[in-house]
C-alpha cells in the first residue's frame, strides 16, 4: 500500500475545530482538499499529519500554534485614518477588507475597532495564537 510522501499531490477530507469544540472549516459537504506535499500550500503541522497517511487511513491530530497560523502578533493590529476608507464602505466590527497598494499585493484585515476619526484593523490571519484539532481522511494520492 502506498502511503503520501513529499511530492505528491493528495486529497483529503477535513474538519478543523477550535479547543472548545467550535467547528472553523470543513470539507465534509464537497471536494476535498487537494494539494502537493512538500510545497507549503497548507499550514506545516497539517502537511505533517498527512505524511505517511494511506489511502482511506483516518486520523485526529492536534496542531500547536506554532505549526498552524503562529501567534497573534500586536504588531499587526493597526489604527487606519477613517478618511483613507474607500466613501461607499460603512465600517463596522467584523467586517473584513482587503488592503494594500494594489489589488495583487493586497491581504485580507478585519476591521475590531470604529471610531469617528480612525478604524483598528487587525492583519493577522484569523486563527492565529489558537492551537487547532483536525479529523483527516486521506482520499487519494497522485
Amino acid at each position: 500500500m502506498s502511503t503520501a510522501k513529499n511530492g505528491n499531490v493528495v486529497q483529503v477530507h477535513y474538519t478543523g475545530t477550535l479547543q472548545d469544540g467550535t467547528v472553523f472549516d470543513s470539507s465534509k459537504d464537497r471536494e476535498p482538499l487537494q494539494f502537493q506535499l512538500g510545497q507549503h500550500m497548507v499550514i506545516p503541522g497539517f502537511e505533517n499529519a498527512i505524511i505517511g497517511m494511506g489511502i482511506g487511513e483516518t486520523k485526529t491530530v492536534q496542531i500547536p500554534v506554532e505549526e498552524a497560523y503562529g501567534q497573534h502578533q500586536k504588531d499587526m493590529v493597526l489604527q487606519v485614518p477613517r478618511s483613507q476608507l474607500p466613501q461607499h464602505i460603512q465600517p463596522e466590527v467584523g467586517l473584513q477588507l482587503q488592503m494594500g497598494p494594489s489589488p495583487e499585493e493586497s491581504m485580507p484585515v478585519v476591521v475590531v475597532e470604529v471610531h469617528d476619526d480612525h478604524l483598528v484593523i487587525d492583519a493577522n490571519h484569523p486563527l492565529a495564537g489558537k492551537d487547532l484539532t483536525f479529523e483527516l481522511e486521506l482520499v487519494g494520492i497522485e
